[in-house]
């Protein structure tokens, strides 16, 4: 886990970590040795006027600002500015850094930018040169005046050292990026959980001002309770004046220094060191702890918004993303977003991070498993390499002086082929270690975060650390963890040929066998509706060539099987086959040997009912559909039809349409059709469609254009009429407000039927499926057309 408590800049302990856009950590003093700013007047100017104004920088140089603006003089610009001559190669590269800040700046509408590789520390993040100080005048003045003369025009930004985009900083600088308390409180508690306590040293007993430039600096005198800063009384009147900007400020006493504060926690965290200013300016630190001289407090205050120092977070934003307090809701600030409870959103979070560790979890269980299987293989191919050596000396030594040369020849073939697998299996332990190392270290970080019981240091941090645990279970990929060789030596020595054929000797490669019996993969089959789909992979280790396979699958009533799929694919899906009812499936493998044995068989059951919509591709082209495909009208006077997405062979299946308009008495039909029905008239007046057409006052039958079983009782502007298909017994019923219409028989009927409708522009109607067949209705009687 010590991996993830690291700052990717300077490799120590986080140190007041902030949270960037893109959702990595960076201390805040790295922060700012990252951070550049550009004076605006000059980002447009010809690469020689950039690097060769008077400012009296070197060409090839920049300037790098502490984009905090905690104030208009001192803790702004005091150790901000950092020097990097010896990594940039000083003047070297101008024209290469020129063209990296411009990438930077060329997206800052959007908060990002490109990066571009450029001259860079060896830890892979810019650093730019520091400001020279002006002579004659003293380091703070010179750095005041570099920050006071650069900050009021200029385009700050930062570029994030792990993944390379690059931020816009607002007015706020730095401070407009979030402290992560959760990760500040972790990385205490593990320096505590190291056992590195230690008795404090006399020097850290006492609070001492951290912007003192005497040796060594002068006890603290106040506190800012905004700026987070300990000054003494000459730093306060200098840099912390009782006026302008600061008359609201509140100073009070600095808090006393925590009893035994570990050594290594004093210099890892803000107030430790001399000079080394607390916190982003006008940022809390983490809880409300005060990071003091001594190290970091051992309370921990609940969290407050920063916009509302006296109010705690209570609700979260799912639009900005982050905890919010009831006053900036009541301002307006996120009036048309979604906004949720803190303590909901906190559980809902915490839930997807443990059910994305659960994937991890059993990743890394099984890879521990993996590496020990890999090790077996190691010794086996140790062993089978020696033993198949003994056997090839046994051979070669009981033939005459001519296989003496062919013998050196093929024990180096042997040889040869033992490293050739033993590195392969080498490079999977070590790659599966390391994959294994860093989830590891993910998990554990994951679990010291779900420790934690603050909700909206939790928040700030849970999206960026889900996606990074899914991340994490994706990279185990399939195959991941099956070994790439086997431990076998599968070669033969053919020792009968002639005395004239030995120097022709050679090994037989790769013996080829029929397959063996596929692994149906159950958690990969599935059935919806009326389709099924198998998945299934060959078993690991197996070195017999596979050309294909071949699925079968009886007829849903325990008949025979019959082939369905003949390929190389390992997934397949079947479509068309009976509701409600069991097939059996089974695979088997093939290749230039033979056909291998079939594997278990699977049991699959098809959905009870069909769910099914209006089949956009079946349709008339004036035919309108809507509602997911489950409302359809016409934009045509005349009749034109369209069919369900479901096909019926067997069984009972029961659908309802309602009518949602009816104007000028049309004649809509209602009922089944093949699929080569014709789409451009009334349903049933070819012999390829069975159904009820039907106006405002009663209704037909109509098969082949043929009218018969006339029934009283119409349909109307939100009538219901129920189509009830019953392909046991061959009969077709319909049903307009639950009221029967008369059975319809079309026996001796067979094939596969779809539900068809057929309407013109007076009409539209919303299909309902999924449905049991009503028990007021029953099963219709048989009768003649």
């Amino acid at each position: 886990m010590e991996e993830e408590l690291k700052c990717p800049v300077c490799g120590s302990l986080f140190r007041e970590p902030i949270i960037l856009p893109c959702s990595h950590n960076v201390c805040l003093p790295c922060a700012r040795t990252i951070a550049v700013q550009t004076p605006d007047s000059e980002q447009h100017l010809p690469q020689p006027l950039l690097h060769s104004r008077g400012s009296g920088l070197p060409v090839g140089t920049a300037a790098v600002l502490p984009l905090d603006h905690d104030a208009a003089a001192g803790p702004a610009c005091s150790g901000g500015i950092v020097s990097s001559a010896g990594g940039l190669g000083g003047g070297a590269g101008s024209g290469a850094d020129h063209a990296d800040k411009l990438s930077l700046y060329s997206e800052t509408d959007s908060g990002y930018g490109s990066y571009t590789s450029s001259l860079k520390s060896p830890n892979g993040v810019r650093v730019l040169p520091m400001v020279p100080a002006p002579p004659g005048s003293s380091t703070a003045a010179a750095r005041g005046a570099a920050c006071s003369s650069l900050t009021s025009s200029s385009s700050s930004s930062i570029t994030c050292p792990q993944c390379h985009r690059s931020a816009s900083l607002d007015h706020r600088g730095l401070r407009g990026f979030q402290r992560n308390r959760l990760l500040e409180a972790i990385v205490q508690r593990y320096h505590q959980g190291r056992g590195a306590m230690q008795g404090a040293s006399a020097a850290a007993a006492v609070a001492i001002c951290q912007l003192c430039d005497r040796t060594p600096p002068e006890p603290a005198a106040t506190l800012c309770e905004q700026c987070d800063v300990l000054y003494c009384a000459t730093c306060q009147v200098k840099c912390h004046p009782s006026r302008g900007p600061f008359a609201k400020h509140r100073l009070v006493q600095p808090p006393p220094p925590p009893p035994s504060a570990p050594a290594e926690t004093a210099s890892a965290f803000p107030g430790a060191s001399q000079g080394a200013p607390s916190g982003s300016g006008g940022c809390k630190s983490p809880g409300g702890a005060r990071a003091g001289a001594a190290g970091v407090s051992a309370t921990r205050k609940f969290p407050t918004c920063p916009e509302h120092d006296m109010e705690n977070y209570s609700t979260y934003c799912l639009s900005c993303r982050t905890p919010v307090c009831y006053v900036c809701l009541e301002e307006g600030r996120h009036s048309k977003h979604e906004v949720k409870p803190l303590g909901a959103m906190w559980k809902q979070h915490k839930a997807q991070l443990s059910q994305a560790l659960n994937g991890v979890s059993d990743k890394a269980k099984e890879a521990k498993e993996f590496l020990v299987q890999l090790k077996n293989i190691l010794q086996q191919i140790q062993e089978n390499g020696l033993d198949y050596e003994a056997c090839l000396v046994a051979q070669c030594d009981a033939l005459v002086d001519a296989l003496t040369r062919q013998k050196a020849k093929l024990l180096t073939k042997v040889t040869k082929e033992r490293e050739h697998k033993l590195k392969m299996v080498w490079d999977q332990i070590s790659h599966c270690t390391l994959k294994l190392r860093q989830s590891t270290g993910l998990m554990e970080y994951c679990l010291e975060v779900i420790k934690e019981n603050d909700p909206s240091g939790f928040l700030q941090i849970s999206d960026a650390l889900i996606k990074r645990v899914q991340v994490s279970q994706e990279q185990w990929v399939k195959g991941a963890l099956e070994p790439k060789v086997s431990a076998e030596f599968d070669l033969t020595l053919d020792s009968e040929p002639l005395l004239q054929t030995i120097h022709q000797l050679d090994f037989i490669q790769m013996k080829c066998r029929v397959p063996p019996v596929p692994l149906l993969q159950l958690e990969k089959c599935c059935t919806h509706n009326n389709s099924v789909t198998l998945a299934w992979r060959m078993p690991p280790f197996t070195h017999s060539p596979v050309d294909g396979y071949i699925l079968e699958l009886d007829d849903g009533d325990g008949g025979q099987f019959r082939e369905v799929y003949v390929g190389k694919e390992t997934l397949c899906s079947i479509d068309g086959l009976h509701f409600n009812s069991t097939y059996n499936a089974r695979v088997k493998a093939f290749n230039s040997s033979g056909i291998g044995p079939y594997s278990k068989t699977v049991v699959l059951q098809t959905s009870d009912v069909a769910w099914f919509t209006f089949d956009p591709n079946s349709g008339h082209r004036d035919i309108i559909l809507s509602n997911n495909n489950q409302t359809a009208t016409c934009s045509s006077y005349d009749d034109r039809v369209v069919l369900g997405t479901a096909a019926f062979s067997k069984g009972v299946h029961y659908w309802e349409l309602h009518v949602d308009r009816y104007d000028n008495h049309p004649d809509p039909a209602f009922g089944v059709a093949r699929a080569s029905v014709v789409k451009d008239m009334m349903l049933g007046k070819d012999d390829k469609a069975w159904a009820m057409y039907v106006d405002n006052n009663r209704s037909w039958f109509m098969h082949c254009n043929s009218h018969t079983s006339r029934t009283e009782g119409g349909v109307c502007k939100g009538a219901t009429v129920g189509v009830l298909l019953d392909l046991d017994k061959h009969t077709l019923t319909f049903f307009i407000n639950g009221q029967q219409q008369g059975p319809t028989a079309f026996s001796h009927v067979d094939g596969v039927f779809m539900p068809a409708l057929s309407l013109n522009r007076n009409v539209q109607v919303t299909l309902h499926t999924g449905l049991e067949v009503p028990a007021n209705l029953g099963r219709p009687k048989l009768s003649g057309n």
